[in-house]
């Protein structure tokens, strides 16, 4: 089985009921269980300000997938959940990022991993880090490293 970390956001169309989608639709992925889930956080825009506030989480999902074939299917979840890609970093109804694949570093034309800026976000890295404290990040750092340089005023965990 590969342990998996994904992040997932939405801005659009109920956010909350959003992810909430996603993580089902995921969990449902064939030879796919989420074995972990942070909790729901709430975040400025990053890139396109003009545009409404995130959702966000982490989760961690064993799956017997490759890498490859769970982008398929994550990229047909977005596409579901009426995805629409037209401003970089713009508002959507869904995004889900494969962040970690085991420890593997891949790099193809249509995916990086680990994902190449997810250190600098801290709607990536401080809900990851409230599943998993002890993570290597392959060619980054310790998840604590990266975490205490983050603005931490910035994401807001949502209490539900």
């Amino acid at each position: 089985m590969n342990i998996v970390y994904l992040g997932i956001g939405s801005n659009q169309s109920s956010p909350k009921k959003q992810v909430e989608r996603a993580n089902q639709s995921i969990d449902s992925l064939p030879n796919t269980k989420i074995i972990l889930k942070s909790s729901l956080y709430e975040t400025d825009p990053v890139g396109f300000k003009d545009q409404p506030k995130f959702i966000n989480q982490v989760i961690c999902i064993l799956t017997k997938l490759t890498v490859e074939d769970l982008l398929k299917h994550c990229q047909k979840i977005e596409h579901m959940q009426k995805r629409v890609r037209t401003i970089i970093d713009g508002p959507r109804t869904i995004d889900i990022d494969i962040l970690l694949y085991n420890q593997e570093i891949i790099k193809t034309d249509d995916l990086v991993v680990p994902h190449p800026r997810m250190h600098e976000r801290s709607f990536v890295m401080f809900p990851l880090k409230e599943i998993t404290t002890t993570i290597n990040i392959p060619g980054i750092k310790n998840i604590n490293i990266m975490v205490d340089k983050l603005d931490k005023n910035i994401i807001k965990k949502i209490n539900e």
